[in-house]
């Protein structure tokens, strides 16, 4: 143990002082990477707790007029800046956060002078750096590939999602981020399409989370490739096939790259940080702007798909949304003709009675899918936009759910921006289904309530297999795509599917998914009928569920087996946990940090889709047994 320690100090130690490099220290000085120019080539390392996580590893750009990537020269470092910021959120982990790091500018050029600059920002909980191209006035250059690279070392494991085939699937609308994750896998591992955002990794005792940040349009999405057996992993850009029609691909006049970022710690550090939103650009209105208002929605396609959008049922999804005191019901699919635009009316203004807010899908596409849902082709256009957004607004409309977009090439990614831009301006809300991953944008636009990117509970609906997996792919999420940005996975079914598919999840494993899944507008997957099964405790806990959270805990979990999250609103704390795999589990749960002593705690009965309530007392340590069952949940109430 003694050699092992003293050999991770010397390589650090290599890392850091090896010719021409220079460090970057986290405020707490457990993190620190490593920059130097080898052979002309920028590369870095990151260790943690002075053991090596990132092994040295490639940066760099390549653009249609230049090689930023080679044969360069550091022409200065500049002095460690801090960074401090501060800002507020209604549709994340927390509602008041706070940012410091210490930041460090690289500035190198090539022999043709053309520069670049590789900002690093170090965090107590990770690394983000980005591009900047001083001077950048030609908007035709395009940046064709980018250098970034993550090196692990062999034994690192990962979590990691597939990204589909663009164009594949169900009417050709893939790319849209609902993959099941491939589960402690050996990094080297390869997937044909590359590997999505949020990416997990283990090395060691760290786990780290990669992502990327502040999407201004100007930047295609990226995702992580590897080549086969290798454990460096690639930032990649997009297929060609994913983009606005007739419109582009790659970066084009870009002056900032958006922010790689690698969130580094334990699990505490990856369900507790909010380093995805603190990178990114900040908010273009007030959060608390009088329309943006969080909460929850009633939602008939869930349960009983296209035949459910009528007036008449739209009408009982209302009342329920009223009986539960949400606030919204969202209408799905082909409302346009199966009720009409002045039935709409009529149904915003019954809604408005009951303080119900109505929201209304929209297909996004163009030709590049075939779906034939609609309202369609109505939002292509700036000036389509204004005219449907302003009706919207003139009738009472709430918010706009949008579907079936088209990856992550720059023109997707700026189509995305120009619809909340023009929402904005509406005073609409919004949410992304079919889509990529939002990358903070909750932040910057904080209208944007929710985003699917995630293999939801309609697919759950939709076949067995989706039914057997839900357990273990709801127990993933908190540490990967929910770790950020809010999901709209639409859960908890608290009564049972009524299709011929049988869910797998207990009830009190879905009653724990309403304060595990962050999403700004939460669409509860559940109808009036499956309500009258439901006991009184239950729907009272659901009536008055907070909307947005202030803080947030990391109880107890491990990817895809089990977790435990606390979350805080005003002074009391909500403790969820969900168990992902298939036998029980007794876990003895450290509540100490939550400073409570007394609450209830809902949990499986003994009978099939019951559930089971009891008054808890804390003994003087702050610790408590609780049995989950088999793909079982529970939900604490402290106060």
């Amino acid at each position: 143990m003694v050699y092992k320690y003293i050999l991770s100090l010397l390589l650090v130690s290599a890392l850091i002082t090896s010719a021409s490099a220079q460090s970057v220290y986290s405020p707490d000085k457990k993190i620190v990477v490593a920059f130097k120019l080898k052979a002309g080539k920028p590369v870095y390392t990151v260790a943690y707790n002075k053991q090596p996580v990132i092994n040295e590893s490639a940066l760099g750009i390549a653009q249609s007029n230049a090689n930023l990537y080679s044969e360069l020269t550091l022409k200065s470092t500049s002095a460690v800046k801090p960074v401090k910021d501060s800002y507020t959120m209604l549709n994340a982990k927390k509602s008041q956060i706070s940012y410091t790091a210490n930041q460090v500018t690289f500035s190198l050029a090539n022999a043709d002078k053309k520069a670049v600059q590789i900002i690093f920002n170090v965090s107590n909980d990770g690394v983000a750096f980005r591009y900047h191209f001083p001077g950048q006035a030609d908007t035709a250059v395009t940046i064709t590939k980018e250098y970034t690279a993550f090196n692990f070392a062999p034994s690192t494991k990962a979590w990691l999602q597939p990204k589909a085939e663009a164009q594949s699937g169900w009417e050709h609308t893939n790319p849209s981020y609902e993959e099941y994750y491939e589960q402690d896998i050996p990094v080297g591992k390869t997937a044909k399409n590359g590997w999505v955002y949020p990416a997990l990794f283990k090395s060691g005792n760290a786990w780290l989370l990669i992502t990327e940040a502040n999407m201004d349009g100007t930047y295609c999405a990226t995702h992580l490739v590897n080549d086969s057996a290798s454990t460096v992993y690639h930032t990649g850009f997009p297929d060609a096939r994913e983009l606005f029609t007739g419109k582009g691909l790659l970066p084009k006049g870009a002056a900032y790259s958006p922010w790689r970022v690698i969130t580094i710690g334990g699990l505490k550090t990856i369900v507790e940080s909010t380093l995805g939103t603190d990178l990114a650009k900040p908010a273009q209105q007030s959060p608390k702007a009088d329309y943006i208002k969080p909460g929850k929605a009633a939602w008939s396609w869930i349960m009983s798909k296209d035949d459910s959008i009528t007036y008449t049922e739209t009408i009982r999804y209302i009342d329920l949304a009223a009986k539960m005191k949400w606030q919204y019901c969202l209408v799905d699919v082909d409302w346009d003709t199966k009720i009409g635009y002045d039935k709409i009316k009529t149904l915003v203004d019954y809604g408005a009675q009951k303080n119900v807010g109505l929201l209304l899908w929209y297909n996004s596409a163009g030709p590049w899918n075939t779906v034939k849902y609609h309202p369609k082709d109505k939002l292509l256009t700036h000036e389509g936009r204004e005219k449907e957004f302003a009706r919207l607004q003139q009738m009472g409309i709430k918010g706009v759910k949008i579907d079936f977009f088209n990856g992550d090439g720059q023109s997707m990614i700026q189509y995305y921006i120009d619809i909340l831009n023009d929402a904005a301006k509406y005073k609409l809300l919004v949410n992304f289904h079919g889509a990529t991953l939002p990358r903070g944008w909750a932040r910057t636009y904080p209208h944007l309530m929710s985003t699917e990117a995630v293999k939801g509970f309609e697919m759950v609906t939709f076949e067995q297999r989706g039914a057997d997996m839900q357990a273990n792919h709801c127990a993933m999420l908190p540490f990967t795509r929910n770790a950020f940005d809010p999901m709209d996975f639409t859960p908890v079914n608290l009564y049972k599917i009524p299709t011929q598919v049988i869910r797998k999840t207990s009830s009190g494993f879905e009653l724990a998914l309403s304060v595990l899944f962050l999403s700004g507008i939460q669409h509860y997957a559940e109808s009036p009928e499956g309500m009258t099964h439901v006991p009184d405790f239950v729907t009272d806990m659901l009536k008055t569920l907070p909307d947005n959270w202030d803080d947030v805990k990391f109880i107890d979990g491990y990817p895809g087996k089990y977790v435990v999250i606390a979350r805080k609103s005003g002074n009391t704390w909500y403790v969820a946990g969900i168990n992902g795999e298939g036998a029980a589990k007794t876990l003895n749960l450290d509540l100490s940090t939550l400073n409570k002593t007394t609450g209830t705690i809902i949990t499986d009965g003994k009978e099939p889709l019951s559930f089971s309530k009891n008054s808890i007392s804390l003994p003087a340590n702050k610790k408590i047994n609780v049995t989950m069952q088999a793909n079982g949940g529970f939900t604490m109430v402290l106060n």
